[in-house]
Protein backbone atom coordinates (compact mmCIF):
# COMPACT_ATOMS: atom_id res chain seq x y z
CA UNK A 1 0.00 0.00 0.00
CA UNK A 2 1.59 3.45 -0.44
CA UNK A 3 2.29 5.94 2.15
CA UNK A 4 -0.19 8.50 2.74
CA UNK A 5 0.29 11.87 1.85
CA UNK A 6 -1.05 14.43 4.15
CA UNK A 7 -1.44 17.88 2.10
CA UNK A 8 -3.07 19.96 5.15
CA UNK A 9 -2.30 19.00 9.21
CA UNK A 10 -4.72 19.68 11.44
CA UNK A 11 -5.07 19.21 15.05
CA UNK A 12 -6.25 15.40 14.91
CA UNK A 13 -6.57 14.70 11.22
CA UNK A 14 -4.91 15.25 7.80
CA UNK A 15 -6.30 15.76 4.31
CA UNK A 16 -4.28 13.80 1.77
CA UNK A 17 -5.16 12.47 -1.62
CA UNK A 18 -7.37 9.50 -2.08
CA UNK A 19 -5.39 6.82 -3.00
CA UNK A 20 -6.87 3.55 -5.35
CA UNK A 21 -5.46 0.63 -3.21
CA UNK A 22 -8.42 2.15 -0.62
CA UNK A 23 -11.34 1.95 -3.37
CA UNK A 24 -12.43 -1.68 -1.35
CA UNK A 25 -12.45 0.32 2.09
CA UNK A 26 -14.13 3.45 0.85
CA UNK A 27 -16.76 1.58 -0.98
CA UNK A 28 -17.14 -0.68 2.35
CA UNK A 29 -17.83 2.75 3.75
CA UNK A 30 -20.52 4.19 1.52
CA UNK A 31 -22.19 1.20 2.07
CA UNK A 32 -22.56 0.73 5.33
CA UNK A 33 -26.10 1.27 6.67
CA UNK A 34 -25.54 3.74 8.53
CA UNK A 35 -23.80 6.01 5.42
CA UNK A 36 -26.69 4.80 3.24
CA UNK A 37 -29.47 6.26 5.96
CA UNK A 38 -27.63 9.50 6.12
CA UNK A 39 -27.21 10.03 2.60
CA UNK A 40 -30.98 9.20 2.38
CA UNK A 41 -30.29 6.61 -0.26
CA UNK A 42 -32.11 3.33 -0.12
CA UNK A 43 -29.84 0.84 -1.34
CA UNK A 44 -25.83 -0.16 -1.44
CA UNK A 45 -23.49 0.57 -4.34
CA UNK A 46 -22.03 -2.35 -6.31
CA UNK A 47 -18.45 -3.03 -6.21
CA UNK A 48 -18.66 -2.30 -10.37
CA UNK A 49 -20.73 0.88 -10.23
CA UNK A 50 -17.95 2.01 -7.92
CA UNK A 51 -14.75 0.65 -9.09
CA UNK A 52 -16.25 2.33 -12.61
CA UNK A 53 -16.65 5.53 -11.56
CA UNK A 54 -12.91 5.83 -9.60
CA UNK A 55 -11.13 7.32 -12.91
CA UNK A 56 -13.90 9.45 -13.96
CA UNK A 57 -13.66 11.21 -10.33
CA UNK A 58 -9.84 11.11 -10.07
CA UNK A 59 -9.37 12.82 -13.58
CA UNK A 60 -12.05 15.57 -13.16
CA UNK A 61 -10.66 18.90 -11.55
CA UNK A 62 -14.46 19.91 -10.53
CA UNK A 63 -14.57 16.86 -7.96
CA UNK A 64 -11.71 17.42 -5.90
CA UNK A 65 -11.73 14.70 -3.14
CA UNK A 66 -9.30 14.29 0.35
CA UNK A 67 -8.64 11.22 2.17
CA UNK A 68 -9.08 11.89 5.99
CA UNK A 69 -6.76 10.26 8.19
CA UNK A 70 -5.28 10.25 11.67
CA UNK A 71 -2.12 12.63 12.09
CA UNK A 72 -0.55 9.78 14.95
CA UNK A 73 -0.62 6.19 12.60
CA UNK A 74 -1.77 7.76 9.34
CA UNK A 75 -4.74 5.46 9.36
CA UNK A 76 -7.42 6.64 6.81
CA UNK A 77 -11.29 7.68 8.13
CA UNK A 78 -13.18 9.09 5.74
CA UNK A 79 -13.02 11.08 2.87
CA UNK A 80 -14.01 14.72 1.50
CA UNK A 81 -15.04 15.61 -1.58
CA UNK A 82 -16.05 19.54 -3.22
CA UNK A 83 -18.43 19.27 -6.07
CA UNK A 84 -16.96 22.50 -7.54
CA UNK A 85 -19.61 24.73 -9.93
CA UNK A 86 -16.17 26.63 -11.86
CA UNK A 87 -18.44 29.27 -13.42
CA UNK A 88 -20.05 30.37 -9.81
CA UNK A 89 -16.45 29.67 -7.87
CA UNK A 90 -19.20 27.60 -5.33
CA UNK A 91 -18.81 23.60 -4.13
CA UNK A 92 -21.98 21.42 -2.47
CA UNK A 93 -19.60 19.39 0.27
CA UNK A 94 -19.77 15.78 0.81
CA UNK A 95 -18.14 13.59 3.47
CA UNK A 96 -18.21 9.98 4.39
CA UNK A 97 -16.49 8.88 7.64
CA UNK A 98 -15.84 5.22 8.05
CA UNK A 99 -18.18 3.50 11.07
CA UNK A 100 -15.99 3.17 13.10
CA UNK A 101 -14.35 6.51 12.99
CA UNK A 102 -17.96 8.16 13.73
CA UNK A 103 -18.53 10.07 17.37
CA UNK A 104 -14.94 11.17 17.68
CA UNK A 105 -15.59 14.31 16.54
CA UNK A 106 -14.12 13.67 13.46
CA UNK A 107 -16.91 15.05 11.24
CA UNK A 108 -16.12 18.63 12.37
CA UNK A 109 -12.10 18.54 12.03
CA UNK A 110 -12.23 17.09 8.47
CA UNK A 111 -14.89 19.54 7.51
CA UNK A 112 -13.10 22.68 8.81
CA UNK A 113 -9.92 21.32 6.99
CA UNK A 114 -11.94 20.86 3.76
CA UNK A 115 -13.40 24.37 4.09
CA UNK A 116 -9.63 25.54 5.13
CA UNK A 117 -8.85 24.23 1.30
CA UNK A 118 -11.78 25.60 -0.14
CA UNK A 119 -11.69 29.11 1.09
CA UNK A 120 -8.18 29.86 1.10
CA UNK A 121 -6.45 27.53 -1.97
CA UNK A 122 -9.65 26.78 -3.90
CA UNK A 123 -10.92 30.35 -3.86
CA UNK A 124 -14.65 29.21 -3.46
CA UNK A 125 -16.65 31.91 -2.48
CA UNK A 126 -19.63 29.70 -0.92
CA UNK A 127 -19.77 25.81 0.08
CA UNK A 128 -22.87 24.29 0.69
CA UNK A 129 -24.40 20.67 1.78
CA UNK A 130 -27.73 19.38 2.36
CA UNK A 131 -28.35 16.51 5.25
CA UNK A 132 -31.52 15.18 6.12
CA UNK A 133 -33.25 16.78 9.44
CA UNK A 134 -32.93 13.58 11.60
CA UNK A 135 -29.31 13.61 11.11
CA UNK A 136 -28.47 15.86 14.55
CA UNK A 137 -25.27 14.99 14.89
CA UNK A 138 -24.02 16.00 11.25
CA UNK A 139 -25.85 19.17 11.86
CA UNK A 140 -24.07 19.87 14.58
CA UNK A 141 -21.06 19.30 13.31
CA UNK A 142 -21.15 21.01 10.17
CA UNK A 143 -22.38 24.16 12.67
CA UNK A 144 -18.93 23.68 13.96
CA UNK A 145 -17.44 23.62 11.72
CA UNK A 146 -18.70 27.00 10.31
CA UNK A 147 -21.76 25.85 7.93
CA UNK A 148 -25.71 27.47 8.55
CA UNK A 149 -28.64 26.29 7.96
CA UNK A 150 -29.71 28.41 4.72
CA UNK A 151 -32.80 26.83 4.01
CA UNK A 152 -35.19 23.49 3.51
CA UNK A 153 -36.43 21.30 0.83
CA UNK A 154 -39.58 19.75 2.56
CA UNK A 155 -40.40 16.14 2.48
CA UNK A 156 -36.87 15.30 -0.02
CA UNK A 157 -35.20 12.69 1.67
CA UNK A 158 -35.39 9.31 3.68
CA UNK A 159 -34.94 8.38 6.87
CA UNK A 160 -35.63 4.53 7.93
CA UNK A 161 -38.09 4.89 5.46
CA UNK A 162 -39.97 7.64 6.05
CA UNK A 163 -40.04 11.28 4.18
CA UNK A 164 -38.21 14.21 5.94
CA UNK A 165 -36.94 17.32 5.06
CA UNK A 166 -33.47 18.09 4.04
CA UNK A 167 -32.02 21.25 5.28
CA UNK A 168 -29.46 23.34 3.00
CA UNK A 169 -26.84 24.85 4.80
CA UNK A 170 -23.63 27.26 3.77
CA UNK A 171 -20.44 28.74 4.75
CA UNK A 172 -18.71 31.58 3.55
CA UNK A 173 -14.79 32.68 3.89
CA UNK A 174 -15.93 35.02 6.77
CA UNK A 175 -18.29 32.28 8.63
CA UNK A 176 -14.83 30.79 8.90
CA UNK A 177 -13.57 31.59 12.35
CA UNK A 178 -10.51 30.30 14.32
CA UNK A 179 -7.26 29.15 12.90
CA UNK A 180 -6.52 28.33 9.82
CA UNK A 181 -4.76 25.16 9.62
CA UNK A 182 -3.47 26.23 5.96
CA UNK A 183 -1.79 29.78 7.25
CA UNK A 184 -0.38 28.51 10.45
CA UNK A 185 1.77 25.71 7.51
CA UNK A 186 3.12 28.89 6.00
CA UNK A 187 6.49 30.19 5.86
Amino acid sequence: MSEAQVLLRGDRLGLGQPRREMLPEYHRWENDPGTVLGYGNQFPQAWETREAGWAGQRGNHNYPQFEVMRLEDAAPVGITTLMVNTFVRTAEFIIVLAPEARGKGYATEATRLTLDWAFHLGALRMVWLKVLEPNTAGIAAYEKAGFQQSGRMRQSGFWLGRPVDELLMDALPEDFTGPSALASQLP
